[in-house]
């Protein structure tokens, strides 16, 4: 047999990484800190020498670097864009500057201090970037290596920096700032050159009162020799920079807010705050020539027209052979206030104006010429908003947007869940995308992409990566992760498959969420199969399933009731739950006494077996794609709302479906459309129960007293007095959960459908049989104690450590972070695979392995059909193995491997399109691809499960049940997300921690 020990490989994280083993192993373990794991125990402190084991993996195999960020900045600020290298920068408000050009070309910098970033300008066709930041810092940024870097920086430290201008093919910076002085900065050496335009000397000497800040600086197109100045008081000054003089002023009463040249360097344009534009001509300065208010309306009198909201920038640009644009934003009428954001395009007489769905936070005019003296011919214009990049064509009359090639979109509704797949099959993403750009949006303007600078090359370590993002919305995203970039290749709604609730209707439907009810909060997705499942947070699963073809048809729904009952009589004696094998001696008894209850009335009228949602009961017309199969829907139980789903698993070859919350468990078959399992979390153990219960606060009923003499009188309670624990009435220290004890339907041992009806009899129920005798009644099983909503206290079997371990008083911020964690044991692992269910198994079986919050580990056996014929009709039987595996904390992950320390998969079917009428008979019939674990004659062992939660790592050796080896992975801290992978054709467990550590175990033969 097979030995395995547990060694980090990131050298880098050892020293840091959250807690080490209990037996000293970080602290001063083996080289590689984590200290060798001894069977059925903690690490030890003495480790195992490194050179006594070969190693396949080492840390440079693990060092992190950052590749690139996906989606929009956060918090954008700045825009700036090279027309000859044709790449545009975006800075934000963390200090981030975002670089892209063409599709695939992304570049990420940050500043160190973190400063907001206020303006960026390029040194244009020179590979080189300004920026200004809000510590009244100029940065130079060397764009001609691989990883852009900071050359030089400026700190100004006696004044505010407020505005820069660095003209085209140009040495000096001009700079200016909130006292109104022009600072001059040579690019080259970046370093102040000593030339300084003071604001006093700027303005006229008999003008006593500060023109505030520089709010725009510019070179003549004419003559770069000479400065145009713009204060915020309205003042404008054309500087001569080498009689150091000023040849012209200018005075408004309004502040200004941007300035713009006529190519010809003889008028220029101002914005002002009373939305108005002002036309300025150099051989008159004393008063403008032209005054407009675009969108204020014209007063019958002959008045000036009234005034409008700021006009925050504008840009005044020529063409040869048309009127000029000028394009500003802003400037909209006072007296439409709920107006969204707008970007105004004057051409001639014609006027557009394009609402935003964000605010404007920059805008720049692409011009076919970087020199600001000829006509500039702009053909684009992009557009820079809050949460949004837009770039609008110029050249069409109907000012189109070009389709955005960037994954800006990936929080276009904020993103709720995420997966990730590696080495997926090559034809899948080809497929996706031409699904995908079926059902892309028309309009957008058929000319290219104009940010078309920089060089991609596709590395040759490339392979299919997709990743997957859940939103808020109900929608669900495909994304082409192969070699750095991220494209968009399929979008889902899951919402299609609900009915659209009318306003007015309240809280008809029932729903448990008032925003985003539709919010997707668990994938699980097979790629070989293509099955597609979904789970949203108002308690439903959805199963899609792939198809190139459009179909009409109905969906298919099943409703579920998965719930505790909480009763208002409390027992003073304790219960048991009655084993599986031995159940059905009790029920009668049980039976006759289950009458002597009742439930708690409400006011009003109890809401029962409603689901939160209303599934289409019309025929749906699905396109190409993945379409809804089966809609499964938790439903209200005594007035009691269902939990949202905490675990999700689909087998494609076992055409099973299972998900569970903090109150039970639920398989589905989606193929023949039925429930086959829906039992609560307490009775999954059976007699297997490691538990010891006692009441807690007992509570006198006279209305019960006859019934409970003779419940003491009863077996049942003898039985449970025997299987107390030693210390219940000591006050040990355990955990406290309040439980109320639902019995499911026992047959022979096995679970079957949520029905009085077994399996065993070959009957399939339908959705709409399953939903009745689900209901039975006020939302009650068939058979119940007549005592069984008592709080019970659960003492774990475990030392004084453990149960520190096992106290959950701290917060998370994960899914489970909503379980109330001291009331109900959670699922929350689900894992299907061939396995031994029980130690005396000579052969693997179908399994479905269950986690729970509490660490405990429970092994579900799957009897299915022989044939693939006999699948479609006889019913699949679920049953509890009554195997029983424990860890420390939540469990997060399972695993697999073979006798040699290979990881097996689950098995799979592969995928055929059901709706192609093309297929003949052979295409039809389902393929199977198994992954039995190899055997061999001298080992006793065949198989090794892999066993993660929030604490610690166990392996377990099948079908013995030997735990192997365990790994304590923090004491301080918990994982938030663990996986089993292979890196380099080894077997790793890589570990995300709540305190931001990446921890990677790695499996050793011996």
């Amino acid at each position: 047999m097979k030995k395995f020990n547990f060694r980090k490989v990131l050298d880098g994280l050892t020293a840091s990484s959250p807690g080490g083993s209990s037996g000293g192993g970080s602290g001063g373990g083996s080289g590689a800190g984590g200290g060798s794991m001894h069977p059925g125990g903690t690490a030890g402190a003495v480790g195992t020498p490194r050179d006594e084991i070969q190693e396949t993996l080492t840390s440079d195999y693990f060092q992190i670097c950052k590749t690139v960020r996906h989606g929009f900045p956060y918090l954008p600020t700045a825009l700036a864009f090279d027309p000859v290298q044709k790449i545009l920068a975006i800075g934000t408000r963390t200090g981030a500057i975002r670089i892209l050009g063409r599709p695939g070309v992304d570049c990420y910098c940050q500043h160190e201090s973190g400063a907001a970033v206020l303006q960026l300008q390029f040194l244009i066709n020179e590979g080189a970037l300004v920026s200004a930041s809000a510590d009244d810092t100029l940065h130079l940024w060397n764009l001609r290596q691989k990883r852009p870097a900071i050359l030089h920086s400026l700190k100004f430290n006696r004044e505010r920096i407020t505005y820069c201008h660095l003209p085209f093919q140009s040495k000096w910076l001009y700079v200016g700032t909130e006292r109104g002085n022009t600072h001059i900065v040579n690019i080259e050496s970046f370093i102040l050159s000593g030339y300084v335009i003071m604001w006093n000397k700027a303005i006229e000497l008999s003008t006593k009162t500060h023109p505030g800040p520089v709010v725009h600086l510019s070179d003549s197109p004419r003559d770069e020799g000479k400065l145009l100045i713009g204060y915020e008081n309205g003042t404008v000054v054309l500087w001569d920079l080498r009689s150091k003089r000023a040849d012209l002023r200018a005075y408004y009463d309004e502040a200004i807010h941007s300035v713009a040249w006529h190519h010809e360097g003889k008028q220029f344009m101002c914005s002002h705050s009373d939305g108005s534009l002002t036309l300025w001509n150099l051989k008159s300065p004393n008063r403008p020539f032209q005054t407009t208010i675009p969108h204020g309306k014209i007063q019958r009198d002959g008045k000036k027209p009234e005034s409008c909201k700021p006009i925050l920038k504008v840009e005044y640009k020529t063409c040869k052979n048309s009127e000029p644009f000028v394009i500003f934003s802003g400037g909209l009428s006072y007296d439409k206030a709920c107006r969204r954001p707008s970007l105004t395009i004057m051409h001639g007489k014609a006027i557009t104006v394009l609402e935003m769905d964000h605010p404007i936070v920059d805008f720049l005019t692409l011009c076919e010429t970087p020199y600001p003296n000829e006509f500039q011919e702009p053909y684009a214009v992009v557009v820079l908003l809050e949460k949004d990049l837009i770039v609008v064509d110029l050249t069409q009359s109907n000012f189109p947007i070009f389709e955005n090639p960037y994954p800006i979109d990936i929080h276009e509704s904020p993103v709720t869940c995420t997966e990730y797949f590696a080495d997926c099959p090559p034809d899948l993403i080809p497929v996706l995308y031409s699904v995908g750009a079926k059902h892309k949006k028309q309009g957008y303007s058929n000319k290219e992409w104009p940010v078309s600078g920089g060089a991609w090359n596709l590395g040759a370590q490339t392979y299919p990566e997709i990743i997957i993002t859940g939103h808020a919305d109900g929608s669900v995203k495909f994304w082409d992760a192969s070699a750095i970039t991220l494209q968009m290749l399929y979008k889902l709604k899951t919402s299609k498959v609900f009915e659209k609730q009318k306003l007015g209707e309240g809280k008809a439907t029932a729903e448990i969420v008032e925003e985003d009810p539709f919010a997707v909060q668990m994938m699980y997705w097979c790629p070989e199969s293509r099955i597609f499942c979904v789970a949203g947070v108002s308690a439903y699963v959805v199963v899609y399933k792939f198809s190139k073809h459009e179909v009409n048809t109905e969906i298919a729904s099943l409703e579920v009731r998965l719930q505790y009952e909480v009763e208002d009589i409390i027992t003073p004696e304790p219960e048991i739950i009655p084993p599986f094998p031995d159940a059905s001696s009790q029920l009668p008894s049980l039976k006759n006494l289950s009458g002597s209850t009742n439930t708690v009335a409400c006011e009003g009228v109890m809401k029962d077996s409603i689901p939160c949602l209303s599934v289409k009961s019309r025929p749906v017309r699905m396109p190409p794609g993945y379409q809804a199969d089966l809609v499964i829907q938790l439903v209200w139980v005594d007035g009691e709302p269902p939990q949202q789903i905490t675990s999700l698993a689909v087998n494609s070859a076992y055409g099973l479906v299972t998900f569970g919350n903090c109150n039970g468990l639920a398989v589905v078959d989606f193929m023949q459309k039925t429930v086959l399992l829906s039992m609560g979390t307490l009775d999954l153990y059976g007699s297997s129960d490691p538990y010891q219960r006692q009441p807690r606060s007992p509570r006198k009923s006279k209305q019960f007293a006859a019934g409970l003499t003779e419940l003491s009188d009863s077996p049942v309670s003898l039985e449970l007095e025997r299987c107390k624990s030693p210390t219940s009435g000591k006050g040990n220290p355990g955990i406290q959960l309040n439980f109320c004890i639902h019995f499911p339907d026992h047959v022979n041992g096995h679970c079957t459908s949520p029905t009085s009806q077994s399996c065993s009899s070959g009957k399939r129920l339908s959705s709409v049989d399953v939903t009745k005798a689900n209901r039975r009644g006020p939302g009650r099983p068939p058979f119940r104690k007549a005592q069984s909503a008592a709080c019970m206290e659960i003492s774990l079997p475990v030392t004084t450590e453990e149960n520190r371990e096992n106290s959950f008083s701290r917060s998370r911020s994960s899914s489970v972070s909503s379980i109330d964690r001291d009331s109900k044991e959670a699922i929350t692992a689900l894992y299907f695979m061939e396995s031994f269910a029980r130690k005396n198994d000579s052969t693997v079986s179908p399994c479905l392995w269950v986690g729970t919050g509490l660490g405990m580990v429970l092994i579900l056996s799957l009897n299915l059909p022989a044939s693939d014929e006999l699948r479609q009709t006889e019913p699949v039987m679920v049953s509890p193995s009554g195997t029983v595996l424990t860890l420390k904390g939540a469990v997060l992950t399972f695993a697999c491997l073979d006798c040699m320390g290979t990881l097996t998969h689950p098995p799979y079917e592969v995928w055929r399109d059901s709706n192609s009428a093309d297929d003949g008979e052979k295409t039809r019939k389902r393929k199977l691809v198994m992954h039995s674990p190899s055997s061999s004659q001298d080992m006793g062992d065949h198989q090794f499960a892999v066993i993660c939660s929030e604490k610690q790592a166990k392996v377990f050796s099948l079908p013995s049940q030997t735990c192997l080896y365990v790994h304590n992975i923090t004491e301080t801290s918990f994982l938030l997300r663990a996986d089993v992978v292979t890196l380099c054709n080894s077997v790793c467990l890589a570990c995300f921690c709540a305190n931001g550590h990446i921890m990677t175990l790695r499996y050793l033969s011996n």
